[in-house]
């Protein structure tokens, strides 16, 4: 057996994935609570929810949920039920710690930059946790996925084109110091998974 494919003796256990489900969303949650608190933006479904949040004043728990629904059926046909399954309860887990971590912390001032760099880290990190227990926050990777297998295209280049307009419809809602920090922010999240989430790096399957 090659020092990268998985064996039994690396399988996670139900409570590991249960504890490592936790503490990624709890992170995310984390992370997102940073970038609404300075209006800032990321790509993906969290982003599009952000975005309608600062556009309607609705809370972005309910949206995020709201905004992943279209994407469900595509997981069911790209990953199966038992990881769609995984990703609506991350989905849910991420939608209602935001509302409580509003709850549980109050900050009074938070830089803007420091806000882009520590809260797009926070949401980097927990999404490594997340990813490493074969969970995912559900959303444009699943579709970036689906049109590379469906119609050919690069998945990478369709989450890019996704994430980007996402981040261009921002411009109607924040400023362009803002939209910069937000571009921030989503290279910050990009460079944590980048950096960290190689194969044969991480043995742990679920």
């Amino acid at each position: 057996m090659s020092a990268s494919a998985p064996s039994s003796t690396h399988a996670h256990r139900l409570h590991e994935d249960v504890v490592a489900g936790l503490t990624g969303t709890l992170i995310v949650a984390l992370g997102i609570a940073f970038l609404s608190k300075a209006t800032l933006l990321t790509g993906g479904t969290a982003g599009l929810a952000l975005l309608l949040q600062y556009a309607t004043g609705f809370e972005f728990g309910p949206l995020f949920l709201v905004v992943n629904l279209p994407f469900y059926a595509l997981s069911i046909l790209r990953m199966g039920w038992k990881l769609t399954i995984r990703t609506f309860v991350a989905v849910l887990l991420v939608s209602s710690l935001t509302k409580l971590t509003s709850l549980w912390i109050g900050i009074a001032y938070l830089d803007p930059i420091y806000a882009a760099v520590v809260g797009g880290m926070l949401i980097g990190l927990g999404l490594l946790i997340l990813f490493r227990h074969r969970t995912s926050l559900g959303g444009v990777n699943i579709l970036a996925l689906y049109a590379q297998e469906r119609y050919g295209l690069r998945a990478g280049y369709v989450q890019f084109a996704v994430d980007g307009l996402i981040l261009l419809a921002s411009l109607f809602v924040v400023s362009l110091e803002q939209f910069g920090l937000s571009l921030l922010a989503t290279t910050m999240i990009n460079l944590v998974i980048a950096t960290n989430h190689k194969p044969g790096r991480y043995m742990g399957v679920s």
